[in-house]
């Protein structure tokens, strides 16, 4: 039946009454979580966003007559929380390709670290902006970056609109500067960007920053309400070195220097054995594990990151794609098919895990791992509103039998349409709106001679485990 006008106005009134939206997004299914944190989907579904907050997630004919700054007409999307890169190097972008076909030995002291003794603060400037160029465009919506000369990555974070969490790296080779300068960039920034930086003190790994400077660390850390980014374990070969030269793991390196009683989130640990897992289990502080698998399997690493074990634990493991310059790619859908599928392969067991696993993952537990649970993850009332749009229309997803299954296997970041950050458009309908990359491109082409440069014989540090 046709409304009448009475009706129609009395509809009108009940939607101001509301108050006028910044955005909302109607047509849609929506990724949603239940109150056991199962994933479900919620079709013909809308989502009003207010002052940067997810306001309500209902139905799209609930708010036809909504007013609203902007709208998006999402039909045949699927709204879904952003994703998180929860271990990157966003700068290492410009060695992407740089460092190929090598063993870890090899690529750290025969390319990477001679050439990031090249650096400058405008190399790592351009590297952050095309990666978050890059990461935009794949769906990614908040990234922890483990780098140097992060003054350069928070005022990019700061410009393009992302969310990050930063930390800048060091080693005990430089001296309690390196330590210092860490303590100095987290304080200066924690909060910034308007609340989208959160910073974390890091160290570099065990094998780099000796007992000393972590102990010095998780003092620091508890003194000021820091949490703690570093490597751990990232390989078997570290562990089996660790033990050989010192009788223990790295991961009881961190027990005994108070490392783990910080919040930490330790890349990678497909080093992690078992008697490490008790005493992940007993840490004192909120322990997380980002994993990168792409890296592990170009680098010919026998084991990868134990990620049913720390389940079980209730340690949340989060999805990461490293730098470019071991992974080639920023592109964390990747990353969330490559853990489904590698999990599947290691454990013998093809129900483990499951695409709705692997999705919780790629939200939850990827934005509790870089601390922001109670902030993003999940497309709900007071949540921030970081939030993509996947057009699942293309061959490549049609037909559509499990829509989770579809997401996990078979779309792509290419499939991202809109990403939203704090309620913000950066890229709506494929365009970027923050970055320009053929300029970035342009400015970081015209410096890369100098960049990758390495007969000057000098490295950053040497990889010796």
């Amino acid at each position: 039946m046709t409304p009448s006008p009475a009706e129609k106005a009395a509809e009108n009134a009940a939607g101001n009454a509301e108050g006028t939206a910044d955005l909302i997004i109607t047509g849609c299914t929506v990724l949603v979580h239940d109150d056991q944190e199962r994933i479900g989907f919620e079709e013909d579904a809308a989502i009003v966003v207010r002052d940067g907050v997810v306001e309500s997630v209902t139905t799209a004919a609930a708010v036809a007559n909504r007013p609203a700054a902007e709208r998006i007409d999402a039909r045949g999307q699927l709204a879904m929380p952003g994703l998180i890169n929860c271990h990157t190097h966003a700068p290492m972008v410009a060695l992407r390709g740089l460092a190929e076909d090598l063993p870890t030995e090899e690529w750290f002291n025969d390319v990477v670290w001679p050439v990031e003794s090249n650096l400058t603060e405008k190399d790592v400037e351009l590297g952050a902006r095309l990666a978050c160029a890059e990461m935009i465009r794949g769906g990614v919506t908040c990234f922890a970056d483990h780098y140097f000369s992060m003054d350069a990555v928070a005022a990019v974070v700061a410009e393009c609109g992302m969310r990050a969490h930063l930390g800048e790296a060091y080693f005990s080779s430089q001296g309690p500067e390196g330590r210092e300068k860490s303590l100095e960039f987290a304080l200066r920034h924690r909060d910034g960007a308007d609340g989208r930086i959160t910073t974390a003190l890091a160290p570099h790994a065990p094998y780099t920053v000796d007992d000393a400077d972590l102990a010095a660390t998780a003092r620091l850390a508890r003194e000021h309400d820091l949490p703690v980014h570093l490597h751990a374990s990232e390989n078997r070969d570290q562990t089996d070195t660790s033990l050989a030269r010192h009788g223990v793991t790295p991961i009881e390196v961190l027990q005994r220097t108070g490392i783990l009683d910080t919040d930490v989130l330790i890349a990678h640990g497909t080093g992690i054995v078992e008697r490490d897992l008790p005493v992940l289990e007993n840490a004192a502080g909120r322990t997380a594990v980002a994993s990168a698998p792409r890296g592990y399997l170009k680098f010919a690493w026998p084991t990868t990151t134990p990620v049913r074990a720390l389940h079980d634990l209730g340690i949340p493991v989060g999805l990461a794609t490293d730098g470019a310059a071991s992974n080639n790619s920023l592109d964390v859908w990747e990353s969330m098919a490559l853990t489904a599928l590698i999990q599947k392969s290691t454990t013998g067991d093809p129900r483990w895990l499951t695409s709705r696993q692997a999705l919780h993952h790629a939200t939850l537990q990827s934005a509790r791992a870089v601390g922001l649970g109670d902030r993003v993850g999940s497309i709900a009332p007071g949540r921030r509103a970081d939030l993509v749009l996947v057009d699942l229309t293309g061959p490549h997803t049609q037909p559509v039998h499990d829509l989770a299954a579809t997401l996990v296997h078979s779309a792509r970041s290419c499939d991202v349409r809109t990403t939203i950050v704090d309620g913000r458009i950066l890229m709506r309908d494929r365009e970027l709106l923050t970055i320009d990359v053929p300029a970035v491109v342009g400015e970081l082409g015209e410096r890369l001679p100098a960049l990758v440069d390495r007969s000057h014989g000098k490295r950053i540090q040497d990889y010796d485990t």
